[in-house]
C-alpha cells in the first residue's frame, strides 16, 4: 500500500501537498483495506475457521488486492509512456514546422509535469499546424492574383518554390503584387489615354483600321486588350506613325492654306466668299486636304483666266521686296520682263519665281534689312530734333517738350554709332556671300552713313556762322 501512494505523489511532481485530496483518498484506500480485512478476520473468528484456512483466504485477499493493484500500476504506466512518446512526437514535429515556418526554436519551460509539457507541446503543434494552413492557403492566393496579372501584363510568374513560405517571404509576395498592380494600373491609364490619341488622328485621316492590331485598339473593350510590354510599345509605334502622317497632312494643308490666301489677296476674292471657305482654313483632316485642293485648283484656275490682274498684282509685291531689300535700279532692272505687256502663263510663271527668290533672299537677311530700316527712321528722328533744338523759338514751349527731345536726341547720337557697327559687320558678310555692295541710295551703305553725318556736320557749321555776329 506504502508503495501506490509513494507513486501517486511522484506522479503529483513538485506540487506536493499532505491535504490534496488524492492523497486523503490514497490514505482513506489503505484505513478501508485494513477496515475490510479485520472485518473478515472477526467474521472468520465467528465462523470459527482454522488458521490454516484463515492464511489461505488472506493470501487469496492479498492477492486479488495485489493483481487489482498491478493492474493500475500497469495502465498508469501505459499511460506516462504515451505522455513521453507524445512528447517525443510533439517535439519533433515543433522542430519540423520551425524549420518549415522559418520560426525559432521552441523553449520549454521549466518544472513541467510530464502531462502539463505534453498538453503544452501539443497545443502549440496545433497552433503551428493552423499557422501553416494560413500561411499555404495566402499562397494560393497570392499565387492565383499574380496569375491573373501575369496574364494581364505579360510577365513571368513569381518565383517562391517552397511549399511553405516564411512570413518575410509572403510580406515580399505581397509587394511584388502590389508594383505589378501599380503597372497593370499605369499601362491601363497610357492605354486609354493613347487609345484616345490614335482615335483621333485616325478621324483626323479618315484612317481605318486595316490590321489586327489596329482593330483590337480600336474596337475591343479596354478591359480585354492586353497590356504587355511588346503592346504598349507597338501601341506607342502606331500612335507615332500616325501623328506624323497627321503633321505631314498638317504642313501640307498649311502650305496649301497660304496660297490659298495669296491667291484670295490677289485675285481680290470677296470677303463673304472667304467667310464662307474660313471652315476648312483650320484643322489638319483628310476631308480638309481635300476641299483646300479644290479650293487651289479652282483659285489657279481663275488666276489663269485673269493674268494682267494677278501679274500685276505680283508686279507690286515684288516692288514692296525690292524696297524692303534697299535694290538698286540697276538690280531692279535685272528683271527684265517687269515692264512686259503681253500677260502669258510663261510670263506668269517668271513673276511667281521671282517673287519667291525675293521673299527667300529676304528672309534670309531680315536682320540686315530691318536693321537698315531701323537706321534710317532713327537718323530721320535725329535730323528733325537737330531741327528743331536750331529753333530759336524752340524755348517758347511750355509743355516740357524741350526737356523729352533732348533726352531723345541725346539717346539717338549714343545708340546710332553701335548699330552701324553692328550694321558693318552684317554688311561685310552679306557682301562676301553676295558678291557685290550693298547699295542704300546709290551709294555702299558705310559710305552712305558717312556721307549723311558730313552732311549734317556742315550744317550745323553753317548755322553757327549765320548765328556769329
Amino acid at each position: 500500500m506504502s508503495g501506490y501512494v509513494r507513486y501517486v505523489k511522484e506522479q503529483r511532481g513538485p506540487q506536493e501537498a499532505p491535504t490534496r485530496r488524492s492523497e486523503r483518498l490514497a490514505e482513506e484506500s489503505v484505513q478501508c483495506l485494513n477496515g475490510a480485512l479485520h472485518r473478515l478476520r472477526d467474521i472468520w473468528e465467528e465462523i470459527g475457521i482454522s488458521e490454516h484456512q484463515r492464511l489461505q483466504r488472506t493470501t487469496i485477499v492479498k492477492q486479488q488486492v495485489e493483481g487489482l493493484l498491478n493492474l493500475m500500476s500497469t495502465e498508469e504506466e501505459s499511460l506516462k509512456e504515451r505522455l513521453l512518446k507524445s512528447i517525443d512526437v510533439c517535439r519533433k514535429e515543433l522542430a519540423a514546422l520551425c524549420c518549415e515556418l522559418d520560426l525559432p526554436t521552441i523553449e520549454e519551460e521549466e518544472d513541467q509535469t510530464i502531462l502539463q509539457l505534453e498538453k503544452d507541446l501539443r497545443t502549440r503543434v496545433q497552433i503551428m499546424l493552423e499557422q501553416k494552413r494560413e500561411r499555404k492557403k495566402e499562397l494560393e492566393t497570392l499565387k492565383a492574383r499574380d496569375q491573373e496579372l501575369c496574364d494581364v501584363l505579360c510577365t513571368p510568374p513569381y518565383f517562391l518554390d517552397k511549399a511553405v513560405p516564411s512570413l518575410g517571404e509572403l510580406d515580399q509576395f505581397r509587394r511584388h503584387l502590389e508594383l505589378q498592380t501599380e503597372e497593370k494600373e499605369r499601362r491601363r491609364e497610357e492605354f486609354v489615354h493613347t487609345k484616345k490619341q490614335i482615335f483621333l488622328c485616325m478621324e483626323d485621316l479618315d484612317h481605318v483600321p486595316d490590321t489586327s492590331f489596329e482593330r483590337d485598339v480600336v474596337y475591343e473593350d479596354d478591359e480585354c486588350f492586353n497590356l504587355s510590354a511588346a503592346n504598349m510599345g507597338a501601341l506607342q509605334n502606331l500612335l507615332l506613325q500616325l501623328e506624323e502622317k497627321r503633321a505631314k497632312n498638317e504642313e501640307v494643308c498649311a502650305g496649301m492654306r497660304s496660297m490659298i490666301a495669296e491667291l484670295w489677296c490677289r485675285l481680290q476674292i470677296p470677303i463673304e466668299e472667304q467667310e464662307d471657305f474660313s471652315v476648312y482654313m483650320t484643322g489638319p483632316s483628310t476631308k480638309i486636304r481635300r476641299k483646300l485642293q479644290a479650293e487651289v485648283q479652282r483659285l489657279e484656275e481663275l488666276k489663269r483666266q485673269n493674268l494682267d490682274q494677278v501679274i500685276e498684282g505680283f508686279r507690286m509685291e515684288l516692288v514692296s521686296y525690292w524696297d524692303k531689300c534697299f535694290y538698286t535700279a540697276e538690280q531692279r532692272q535685272a528683271f527684265s520682263h517687269f515692264h512686259d505687256e503681253i500677260y502669258t502663263d510663261d510670263l506668269l510663271c517668271l513673276h511667281e519665281c521671282e517673287i519667291v527668290r525675293m521673299k527667300h533672299h529676304y528672309e534670309l537677311h531680315k536682320d540686315l534689312f530691318d536693321g537698315v530700316q531701323k537706321w534710317q527712321e532713327s537718323w530721320k528722328l535725329l535730323l528733325e530734333l537737330e531741327k528743331k533744338a536750331r529753333d530759336p523759338n524752340r524755348f517758347a514751349n511750355r509743355g516740357g517738350n524741350l526737356l523729352k527731345e533732348e533726352k531723345q536726341r541725346v539717346k539717338l547720337e549714343r545708340m546710332l554709332p553701335k548699330l552701324e557697327e553692328e550694321l558693318k559687320v552684317r554688311i561685310d558678310d552679306w557682301e562676301e556671300e553676295q558678291l557685290q555692295d550693298f547699295m542704300v541710295n546709290g551709294q555702299k551703305f558705310m559710305n552712305y552713313v558717312s556721307t549723311q553725318r558730313q552732311l549734317l556736320r556742315h550744317e550745323k557749321d553753317r548755322k553757327r556762322k549765320v548765328v556769329k555776329p
